[in-house]
């Protein structure tokens, strides 16, 4: 018994060492975790607060001749924005998303791929007014036009395409190898893969990039101001696309929205042009958040058509999912050979 005695006793220490240790362990976790969640709930906090004061700032300065086309109104640069937005995403697309998929599936590590890389991460620390002055040597000076909507939309674009390449990139990387090397068995070309496998299954991801994109484009005002100019003269009965004054001219000078607060709170002579400031500033707040709720929206129903999913959940009589929800990197993942036929049979 002598002998049983301090082998029971060591084990009961060891016991209690390994709870002190576990029940340390679990107090720092609870407080990491604490003092994590409460930087990210500020940070929260703070950006929920500064939109609710500019919105709420905009609804006190509301006056119903701010929803008119007139010299009065802002939706003349309502317009041009979103005009705006969407011609410089058409160009940050077509370049960026192509030169993404060549970073991630065609590009060799060596040197001139690092350089790329490093030229990409450079040109998206440029500051915003270098570019537009870039803008307005090549596009403006150069080329022999005056400020027009294309050249801001150029000039935006210069500054996208550094985040929706970085974004493409990242989200064709991030899927797993095995769809590569499944599809790849299956007798696909690497094109194939790529747009039938790899670019439907990294959607989410890629609309991420292009959401900040357009968010970039909806807040940028520097670089518009030696590209885009100041003017809102717009005729909306103009059917000639080549008119200075058709809304749909690429080719003539818009104000936008962020243009129009600078000028309001910098240039303007209007008494109440620090109410028109507040409510063009509340307004592209609300154009910004509703893009990128649509924006979402119609990525998850697109991704979900991809993936052979239903946009509605069947439910019972007492309102319980019927089926176990699964998630879309799942059946992505699991399903995608499937697909692969039926996409193959359509072209067939």
């Amino acid at each position: 018994m002598t002998t049983v005695a301090p082998e029971i006793h060591g084990k009961a220490g060891l016991s209690q060492s390994m709870e002190m240790r576990i029940k340390r362990a679990k107090q720092v976790n609870a407080l990491m975790t604490g003092v994590f969640a409460g930087i990210g709930g500020f940070f929260l906090f703070l950006v929920i607060a500064l939109a609710a004061y500019i919105v709420i700032r905009g609804a006190m300065s509301f006056d119903p001749n701010f929803l008119t086309f007139t010299s009065k109104g802002i939706m003349n640069q309502v317009f041009n924005t979103i005009y705006l937005v969407f011609l410089s995403l058409i160009v940050s697309v077509a370049l960026g998303v192509p030169a993404g998929i060549y970073m991630a599936e065609y590009a060799p590590e060596n040197r001139l791929t690092g350089f790329i890389r490093i030229s990409i991460e450079s040109l998206s620390s440029l500051p915003s007014i270098v570019v537009g002055l870039f803008g307005y040597l090549v596009f403006i000076l150069m080329v022999g036009q005056q400020w027009n909507l294309l050249a801001g939309a150029l000039a935006v674009s210069i500054l996208n395409l550094p985040l929706v390449t970085t974004e493409t990139e990242a989200a064709i990387r991030a899927l797993p190898k095995d769809m590569t090397y499944g599809s790849a068995a299956l007798g696909a070309t690497h094109w194939t893969t790529i747009t039938r496998v790899l670019l439907p299954a990294a959607l989410p991801h890629l609309m991420t990039g292009v959401v900040l994109a357009a968010e970039r484009g909806f807040g940028e005002a520097a670089a518009l101001l030696y590209t885009a100019g100041m003017s809102t003269n717009i005729n909306w009965a103009s059917t000639d696309i080549t008119s200075p004054t058709n809304p749909f001219n690429p080719m003539r000078p818009g104000e936008t929205l962020s243009l129009h607060v600078w000028a309001m709170r910098t240039e303007a002579v209007e008494p109440n042009a620090v109410d028109i400031a507040n409510f063009s500033a509340a307004v592209l707040v609300l154009i910004a958040l509703a893009f990128s709720v649509l924006a979402r929206y119609i990525t998850k129903r697109v991704h979900a058509s991809m993936a052979g999913l239903s946009h509605k959940t069947k439910r019972n009589k007492k309102g319980a999912v019927e089926e176990p929800a699964v998630s879309e990197e799942t059946i992505t993942a699991s399903n995608f050979t499937d697909r692969f036929h039926d996409n193959k049979k359509e072209d067939q």
